[in-house]
């Protein structure tokens, strides 16, 4: 997730995780033996199983990438500049929060070698120089709108939702940035975001009826109730994943006592959770696609 807890899932429950999966060699073979992950694989072979993958449609190495995360240990913000303010690592694979699972599933699928991975993973994280300052850090204000305009996100909210879509706002404000949350993110005044960013959202009590209608791959945000001192409403993603009849949401789960990790969570359930949080309630999803832009080196045929 994000650098400061103002994307933070607010998970309490642990979900019960869905078995590891047995991982595709290059060339779809599935290996024999012990269930492999992204951090139990070598350098070669990771580098073997992006390239491997690469002429597949995105859709399916964004399944094939991210299943391999599962089980990965949730840790808060987790990725860093590598130095200065925040000094984590750029690109890990052996921990991850809700953000940077999605940002590095999305970096690892699109990506047609090892060596294109951290270029894709700093446009997406960035708006335009690795710095901690230029860090996408809200959701609304720089993530979503950036990545849209580079050409990496469609919103389909309102297509896939239909009539039952709504459009809601988030305004940033001078007191906005005098919270103590909106302080914890450490930007000067000059890299705090201020206007009104909008978005398509699905309420929560409507996301079902559309659900199976979702292209499993398709980024699901989780939105909040407006609140005039949080820089942001959004406090969760993952991706959708269509199995048998039921829809799931493929996500970093944050759980009591530490020992979150990336789960496949029945959507049902998951959203029946987060139906019943009051402090700060649910209020609806909006939903969006991974493109393909044709400067991350990727084909226009391998774009959906």
């Amino acid at each position: 997730m994000m650098a400061a807890a103002l994307v933070a899932a607010v998970l309490a429950q642990v979900a019960t995780p869905a078995p590891p999966p047995r991982m595709a060699k290059a060339g779809g073979a599935l290996p024999s033996g012990a269930p492999v992950v992204w951090a139990s694989l070598g350098e070669r072979e990771r580098a073997d199983l992006i390239s491997g993958d690469a002429l597949l449609p995105l859709n399916e190495r964004l399944l094939r990438v991210s299943e391999r995360f599962l089980g990965t240990p949730y840790v808060h913000s987790p990725l860093g500049e590598g130095g200065g303010v925040d000094p984590d690592p750029t690109f890990r694979l052996d921990a991850v929060d809700c953000l940077t699972f999605v940002e590095q599933s999305v970096a690892l699928s699109l990506a047609r070698s090892a060596a294109e991975v951290p270029g894709v993973l700093e446009r997406l994280r960035y708006a335009n120089t690795p710095s901690y300052e230029d860090r996408n850090h809200l959701m609304e204000a720089q993530w979503l709108p950036n990545n849209q305009r580079k050409g990496f996100l469609v919103d389909v909210t309102r297509r896939l939702g239909g009539a039952d879509t709504v459009r809601v706002s988030k305004t940033l404000t001078a007191l906005t940035w005098s919270s103590r949350s909106s302080l914890a993110l450490g930007l000067s005044p000059a890299h705090q975001p201020r206007g009104t960013w909008s978005l398509d959202m699905i309420p929560l009590e409507r996301v079902l009826a559309h659900a199976r209608q979702v292209p499993s791959g398709s980024i699901l945000v989780v939105l909040r109730e407006d609140l005039p001192l949080k820089a942001t409403r959004v406090t969760h993603l993952g991706f959708v994943v269509q199995k048998g009849r039921r829809t799931w949401l493929r996500h970093a789960r944050r759980g009591v006592d530490g020992n979150g990790r990336v789960v496949d969570e029945d959507l049902e359930s998951f959203l029946a959770r987060n139906a019943k949080y009051d402090k700060w309630k649910v209020t609806g999803v909006s939903l969006f696609e991974v493109r393909a832009p044709s400067e991350t080196g990727a084909s226009a045929a391998s774009t959906p």
